[in-house]
């Protein structure tokens, strides 16, 4: 036999090409019975169509738009793993694009929405209002943000910077420095309030720094121009990259941490220093589950184009204890 087509399938089926290519592309618009026979014909027959095809005969093209700020950034390189895993599960493709500076994320969500069948969207500085018009033209889920009335996977990254105060706090730490994230980062404000909530039911206070790069240098320079009173014996850092930075920098003046200084990072992703099994970490951080917020995302953008429900869903974040904090120094 040849290469099977989809008007094949229809005239086997007895029923329109257009009511078959419903049965594969929106089988709930179709009476059960027509729906199951033409599914179990396109099986047994061997309908594959490629994505070209797909598009022209169902109006699905197989393909999610995957958009993210940067892909140097390695914050959103699990997300997009995790992503890609579970769109390869259903024979997905993805099609990625960052802004990096230049066009912006949900330009770039617009000039793909004719290519994909839905978007995962990173845009952490991006208008609210602008998202909720783009999920009104195409099924859309937001990663990493939450905005009302649109489907949303986060990592309670606020409620684990919560947490890594509340552990300096029982360690008898008092007063915590806080070095923030991007300017505009409403995921940065969010990490502020919950450190000050924490700080207070602690007994401790918190010095904001910031805005900030969640960059190594950014790290180097604040521990080389120290933004902080001196009081200060505990850092939480916006990313492991600045606290990696600030490790450095501060073993670089002489400064023993955790000695004299206690570090933490609201990530992961520098996870350098370990034993090799995951044991005994240098940096006390948050263990992000970025790879599982992509694969959730994907699961809720549905394959057959159903719009996911506008709700918001948390996955919690796991605090790590390394050897970067300790008990505030004894002051004489």
């Amino acid at each position: 036999m040849g290469v099977v087509r989809l008007e094949d399938v229809a005239r086997a089926a007895g029923v329109s090409k257009a009511t078959a290519s419903r049965a594969l592309s929106r089988p709930s618009l179709v009476a059960a019975a027509t729906r199951d026979r033409v599914q179990q014909l396109a099986a047994e027959m061997g309908l594959n169509l490629n994505p070209a095809a797909r598009a022209l005969y169902t109006g699905r093209t197989g393909s999610l738009a995957l958009i993210v700020p940067s892909l140097t950034n390695p914050y959103f390189a699990p997300v997009l793993a995790g992503a890609q895993q579970e769109l390869a599960t259903r024979g997905g493709h993805a099609l990625i694009a960052a802004s990096d500076g230049g066009t912006g994320e949900i330009e770039l969500a617009q000039s793909l929405a004719g290519h994909a069948d839905g978007t995962l969207l990173i845009a952490p500085r991006a208008a609210e209002d602008r998202i909720r018009a783009l999920a009104g033209r195409t099924p859309l889920v937001v990663v990493d943000r939450h905005v009302r009335g649109v489907p949303a996977f986060v990592a309670d990254t606020p409620r684990g910077a919560g947490d890594l105060v509340a552990h300096l706090g029982a360690l008898g730490h008092r007063r915590i420095g806080y070095v923030g994230g991007p300017h505009g980062s409403t995921l940065d404000r969010l990490r502020i309030a919950a450190v000050k909530r924490r700080a207070s039911a602690a007994g401790a206070t918190v010095e904001v720094a910031g805005p900030a790069a969640p960059e190594l240098d950014t790290g180097l320079r604040l521990a080389a121009d120290w933004p902080f009173p001196t009081d200060v014996t505990a850092v939480v850092a916006y990313s492991s990259f600045l606290a990696l930075g600030l490790l450095i920098g501060l073993r670089e003046r002489g400064v023993d941490v955790p000695g004299e200084i206690s570090v933490a990072a609201v990530d992961h992703l520098a996870a350098v220093g370990d034993s090799g099994n995951g044991q005994d970490p240098l940096l006390t951080s948050l263990r992000v589950p970025l790879a599982e917020l992509g694969r959730a995302a994907v699961t809720a953008l549905r394959a057959d184009g159903t719009p996911p429900k506008a709700r918001l869903t948390k996955l919690r974040a796991e605090l790590v204890q390394g050897r970067s904090t300790g008990p505030p120094p004894v002051r004489r």
